[in-house]
């Protein structure tokens, strides 16, 4: 298959190694210069972990999108949430068909809601989208041309907007392990990082500050009281998810199934031993000051369009909301000024059934 990945961070690389090494016919773009002159130097992506090692060929390292697209059968976009609107943009100003698939890898809480949105304020003839609840990797990139994978997820969720069965198909194809759900409601309430980060993230802020993250986040910062309101967000998570339909499992077991808990592991309510052994984060160091993703993004990605769904399906997120307001004090900004809000992901106004309707319909 010739697929073109739209991003080249750890989850863009990663990508490219796997689907490589797979046979594929892959081209890597990025709108930064800066992030494509060590591979273009290298010749190509470098990669090291659970994919083996080596260095990954793709057929082009570009900065211009209609050279990345240009003959492709699919268009993965591993990308941080935050650039899922201006790609949808970008794609459907270089003419990307409406008859080709388009998979988010990942799409995190609410990315092919919002994706498709963007994309219809350029051109209203929108190609199949599909997303995953989460990356399909534990990646880092530690150098600038080299990707570190320390995880490859094991199951992932997966769903399509209406119409986008062919995206589904492709997305299932391309990366072993994705599982179709219902709709992308239940997708995005499987996003493992909108309930792993942000107590974390924000309980922990004072550590990282003193020491530029220089502690385990997933095993040092991972303390009884970070777990107890990790657990009630979960909670919280998966009320919303029954709100619209779904019953989704707590974070333990659905970290069993993605791969980052370990299979042995029987006891899903003790979240502090669980993450805490995880072998594919277990070496992951906290954020290095504030303005790392953990907190630019998965609140503003994450948290926020989490509880704009909660309203939507009138359910009360008291952690989630006081998780999102402290973040906004700690970071000092305002999350909703190009967050994923109602507005953004295109379901303002909608009741519940509306919104049901809205994601399920033929």
């Amino acid at each position: 298959m010739k697929v073109a990945i739209l991003g080249a961070g750890a989850g863009g690389t990663a990508a490219v190694a796997e689907l490589t090494l797979a046979g594929h016919d892959v081209t890597l773009w990025n709108r930064s210069e800066q992030t494509l002159a060590p591979l273009i130097a290298l010749g190509g992506v470098g990669y090291e972990g659970v994919l083996g090692q080596g260095i990954a060929r793709p057929r082009a390292i570009t900065g211009d999108i209609g050279e990345a697209i240009a003959g492709a059968d699919v268009a993965v976009v591993a990308l941080p949430t935050f650039s899922h609107a201006p790609v949808a943009r970008a794609l459907a100003e270089a003419g990307w068909p409406n008859t080709l698939p388009v998979v988010l890898n990942p799409g995190h809480t609410g990315g092919a809601l919002e994706f498709a949105h963007a994309f219809r304020g350029v051109r209203r003839d929108l190609p199949p989208v599909a997303e995953f609840s989460t990356l399909t990797y534990v990646a880092r990139k530690y150098q600038p041309d080299r990707v570190t994978v320390t995880g490859r997820a094991r199951h992932v969720r997966a769903a399509a907007l209406p119409g986008g069965k062919k995206a589904l198909d492709a997305a299932c194809a391309l990366f072993p392990g994705a599982s179709p759900v219902g709709d992308v409601l239940a997708s995005g309430l499987c996003n493992a990082n909108l309930v792993l980060h942000p107590p974390g993230a924000v309980l922990g802020a004072a550590w990282v500050e003193a020491t530029a993250g220089d502690f385990t986040f997933y095993v040092e910062g991972m303390t009884p009281g970070v777990a107890r309101t990790m657990r009630l967000l979960d909670n919280e998570r998966r009320a919303v998810a029954a709100a619209f339909g779904h019953a989704l499992p707590n974070l333990i077991d659905e970290m069993k199934l993605i791969g980052t808990v370990e299979q042995s592991v029987t006891d899903t309510h003790d979240f502090v031993a669980a993450i805490a052994g995880g072998e594919a984060n277990k070496k992951i160091k906290a954020p290095g000051s504030l303005e790392h993703r953990y907190y630019r993004e998965d609140f503003g990605h994450g948290v926020l369009p989490f509880i704009e769904l909660a309203q939507i399906a009138g359910v009360a997120t008291p952690i989630a909301q006081s998780l999102f307001t402290l973040a906004q004090g700690l970071v000092g900004a305002d999350y909703r000024k190009g967050g994923r809000t109602a507005e953004a992901m295109g379901v303002a106004g909608m009741t519940r059934t509306e919104l049901i309707d809205f994601v399920r319909q033929p």
